[in-house]
């Protein structure tokens, strides 16, 4: 064990860093050490390392993802699990060596680059390898080695270069509950002509998954009880993602395509706004549990090294490029938020949720948002983001009911924010958003009541791939949101994926549904197209 006191310094370190969040007491001094410094736990640092030759069983069952591509690197995923329900995946607490390799055809026979890189004990043996010097707009082949295991190749491309004018079509997801069914929009997406996929969160639930895995009607296959619980401790988070990334159909798409990730709610607990939950735990108990789920989601994400945690801290929202064409700005609308007024759920707009002091963002993360638009200079400026940022009045009462949880509960947030991009001289704003299992395309409105006012941006919400289960084509509300939201322009409650194509000229967009997910193999249909024309905000028909 360490001397009490060795690591003082670290503490105070932590300490300064976490501020008001006043966890460093007892085991939790200890566990925010671990988390907050980023150093090796004490018994592991000094661990010999493992022989890869050692590895009898295939360590490659999550699969490979890229991630996050610039136009002269690309960042490369793979963990080791040979036994991905076990601890540390079935490995010794030991460091492994992966060999990787990229390449400019399937076959590897021009590799361009090869190198290795450390599979840690402390990252669950997770590897992420940032490529460099790589030429920028073009698609590559990957793949990883350890002893004799070689993985599934993986395909990869850079984004063009800064004074680029290549077309892009982009694919949004989001909502992947496992335990509501199959995950085969994802199969159709790896097999889709798609340049890159973001996902806009809840890439997993906290919530316990039967033995049975819920809607998923396995003959073969019983799921371990260790899944039969809410997830709350890192080796809970680390086995759901396991479970996840052992799905087939999503270990296709991340193999066909880099994502561009960002959270919502589940990946750490339902709602939970800052430090604070939805079951009025204390914020240093709940702040234990989302530096857990931060670092879980870190190890089993294509992530680049400034979004590793510290403590219970992790930088999502950054910036990713596509040459003068698009800037994608990736939100995170959970980890700095105000609390939802009015106890969260649907209420009537007030004082309390019309505060100019509430935010959604945080202010840091405003301002870095509305000075990325004053330097732009692409022809498109979407925001990936995780809840819905039009208003959607949920009634038909003179003074509508909203969701406590979206910008509706953060006005003053959505005002500056769009004041901000007419400021900046933003002409072409795309906002692309996840959460509600449902696909809308939405009209940003300069002042949603006029219907009147200007059309400012546009919306675009991509339905979930599995939460749900079926869904409907028309849900029982379909009516009602209609008429209360006459800027809401297509709502489909199936399940699927939305593609987006954009260049110099429009953005069109296609919502791509599958008629069930609770039986596998169902097939893919476009159910509506539309197209924004740059320079003419507003939605219409393809």
């Amino acid at each position: 064990m360490t001397p009490a006191g060795q690591h003082a310094p670290e503490l105070r370190a932590a300490a300064r860093h976490l501020g008001r969040r006043r966890f460093l007491t007892g085991t939790g001094a200890a566990a925010a050490l671990a988390f907050a410094t980023n150093l090796p736990t004490a018994g592991v640092a000094g661990a010999a390392e493992m022989d890869a030759a050692r590895v009898s069983d295939d360590p490659f069952t999550l699969g490979v993802a890229s991630g996050d591509p610039q136009p002269h690197s690309v960042l490369l995923w793979t963990r080791l699990a040979p036994r991905p329900y076990e601890e540390n995946g079935g490995l010794p607490a030991e460091r492994v060596t992966v060999h990787w390799e990229l390449a400019r055809d399937p076959r590897f026979r021009r590799v361009v680059r090869r190198g290795t890189a450390p599979a840690h004990p402390e990252f669950n043996h997770s590897v992420h390898v940032e490529v460099d010097h790589v030429d920028a707009d073009r698609t590559y082949y990957f793949r990883f080695r350890a002893g004799k295991w070689v993985s599934e190749t993986g395909r990869t491309r850079t984004a063009p270069p800064a004074a680029g004018r290549t077309g892009l079509t982009l694919a949004a997801v989001s909502c992947q509950a496992y335990h509501d069914g199959y995950f085969t929009a994802y199969r159709h997406l790896a097999e889709d002509d798609v340049d890159v996929v973001f996902h806009l969160g809840d890439y997993l639930y906290e919530y316990a998954v039967n033995s049975v895995g819920g809607a998923r009607k396995y003959t073969d296959r019983v799921l371990p009880d260790v899944f039969n619980r809410e997830t709350q401790t890192l080796d809970d988070y680390r086995r759901r993602y396991a479970l996840y990334k052992t799905d087939p159909d999503l270990r296709a798409a991340h193999a066909a395509h880099p994502f561009v990730v960002t959270w919502d709610d589940h990946e750490v607990e339902n709602n939970y706004a800052d430090d604070i939950d939805e079951n009025g735990n204390p914020p240093e108990e709940f702040l234990l549990r989302r530096a857990s789920a931060y670092r879980a989601y870190w190890e089993n994400l294509p992530l680049r090294r400034p979004q590793r945690p510290t403590g219970s801290d992790m930088r999502l929202y950054r910036r990713v490029g596509w040459g003068r064409l698009a800037q994608f700005d990736i939100l995170d609308t959970r980890q700095y938020r105000s609390d939802q007024a009015y106890g969260d759920g649907a209420h009537v707009p007030g004082p309390e949720s019309l505060d100019p002091k509430r935010t959604i963002t945080g202010a840091s993360q405003e301002r870095w948002l509305i000075d990325g638009w004053r330097r732009s200079r692409a022809v498109w400026n979407v925001v990936p983001q995780q809840v819905t940022f039009s208003q959607r009045k949920l009634d038909l009462n003179p003074v509508a009911k909203v969701s406590m949880d979206a910008w509706d509960g953060y006005a003053a947030s959505r005002a500056r924010v769009l004041a901000g991009a007419e400021a900046a001289g933003v002409d072409n704003l795309m906002v692309l958003t996840g959460d509600v299992h449902v696909g809308y395309a939405f009209d940003i409105k300069d002042d949603f009541d006029d219907p009147s006012s200007d059309v400012v941006g546009t919306e675009i919400v991509a339905t979930s791939i599995a939460s749900g289960k079926d869904g409907a084509e028309r849900p029982a509300n379909w009516e009602t949101y209609m008429k209360a939201n006459p800027h809401l322009k297509f709502y489909n409650g199936r399940r699927g994926y939305v593609t987006v194509g954009l260049d110099r000229r429009q953005a069109r967009a296609d919502f791509k549904t599958v008629s069930a997910v609770t039986t596998p193999g169902a097939p893919i249909v476009t159910a509506a197209s539309f197209v924004v024309e740059a320079g003419e905000p507003g939605l219409r028909p393809a």
